[in-house]
């Protein structure tokens, strides 16, 4: 019994110690970190271009990594609060989308001829006085047909083919053979998953009777997440589109665009004879639109094109639900448009003004000392 007891009390003066090294080691720590040579020496580190970020991290003592590795978990619960918050965002496009359907249900009937809007709807301001004046005096000076127009214009014709080919992400997808069917379009929907599905939005095209189709409705389904990935939780920066579904086009007789029948000639190797066969090929078309790549459950990758294409896909459905559509009337006068290009230009002319000015201080320093040797480096000029 007495051994016993003397090796419980060898065991416990251990684990003391170990206790109080740990201690120790941990309060050295602090100390060497509050010493201004150490701070300096890390300083020279983190000013030195050859170390990467990690590398100069792992120099620290095992106490600041710990602290890091605290910070780090803290970022992964913000990461999951953001998700939070991109989910309340989406419930509120829902909400607020219902209160714009009733000005996208009038502005489908002015374009489709289905309703006139009275004087006070249509009575605009131009901020533009000399386009005004112009428009006054073509109006004086053209005897204008009012009824003749009533009669032959319905609506505002083409309004969203005509969108289409303003602008450029759109009108790269519209082939010639395209254009008589984009006429048909009459609308275009947002629409939002409702509550508790998984977040997702839809494209609707509406068309109007035509010779093409019979769908009075395509649409065009994208799945989105709102939440970090478990394996790269930092990567997170809002939602995502992740997927997205088509829909089936029932194409009249000889009449689908998405494909192109072309002839082959097969020769017969025993007989030496030859036919001609017909086949039918994909063909390039807006309409591919909807029948996207369907991206793979089982966790196989895309190859690199099937990947490019994908992307595009997704960024051509933001930006119908993001701009398109909230903004129809200001890309079908070209005006959106405008505002996009003036804003790259702006963009674009502060860089050269500011590259412009570092080039022009260079040049007033060199002419400033004619002493100096004009092949002298610019960092050697302030010595």
């Amino acid at each position: 019994m007495a051994d016993n007891s003397k090796t419980e009390d060898t065991a416990s003066d251990s684990l003391e110690a170990a206790k109080n090294a740990t201690n120790k080691k941990e309060k050295l720590a602090d100390q060497v970190m509050q010493n201004p040579q150490v701070l300096a020496s890390l300083q020279e580190r983190l000013d030195n271009p050859s170390l990467t970020p990690s590398s100069y991290i792992e120099t620290f003592p095992k106490a600041v990594i710990r602290r890091i590795d605290a910070l780090k978990k803290l970022q992964v619960k913000c990461a999951h609060i953001e998700a939070k918050f991109y989910e309340e965002v989406h419930d509120l496009e829902r909400k607020y989308a219902a209160l714009y359907q009733p000005l996208f249900d009038k502005r489908r009937e002015f374009i489709n001829g289905e309703a006139e809007p009275t004087d006070a709807e249509s009575e605009w301001h131009s901020e533009n006085e000399d386009e005004e004046k112009l428009a006054g005096d073509l109006k004086n000076a053209v005897v204008i047909d009012e009824k003749a127009e009533e009669t032959n214009v319905k609506g505002i014709p083409d309004f969203w083919f005509t969108i289409f080919r303003n602008v450029d992400m759109l009108s790269e997808l519209v082939q010639e053979y395209d254009e008589p069917i984009l006429k048909h379009l009459q609308d275009i929907k947002v629409k939002f998953s409702e509550p508790g599905q998984p977040m997702s939005f839809s494209l609707e095209f509406h068309f109007g009777p035509n010779d093409y189709f019979s769908n009075s409705v395509l649409t065009k389904t994208y799945k989105m997440k709102s939440e970090p990935d478990k394996t790269d939780p930092f990567s997170f920066e809002g939602p995502e589109i992740v997927d997205c579904e088509g829909c089936t086009i029932d194409w009249k007789k000889g009449k689908n665009v998405t494909v192109k029948t072309i002839k082959k000639k097969q020769k017969h190797k025993g007989r030496g004879t030859v036919r001609t066969i017909t086949k039918q090929v994909p063909n390039d078309s807006f309409f591919n639109f909807f029948s996207p790549i369907k991206v793979s459950g089982d966790g196989e990758s895309l190859d690199e094109d099937s990947e490019f294409t994908l992307a595009a896909d997704f960024e051509i459905g933001h930006f119908f639900r993001e701009r398109i559509v909230p903004r129809a009337v200001l890309y079908f006068t070209g005006e959106a448009i405008e505002d996009d290009d003036n804003f790259e230009e702006d963009e674009e002319g502060e860089e050269e003004e500011l590259e412009g000015e570092e080039e022009g201080e260079e040049e007033e320093d060199a002419e400033s000392d004619p002493k100096k040797d004009s092949s002298q480096p610019a960092e050697c000029k302030q010595q």
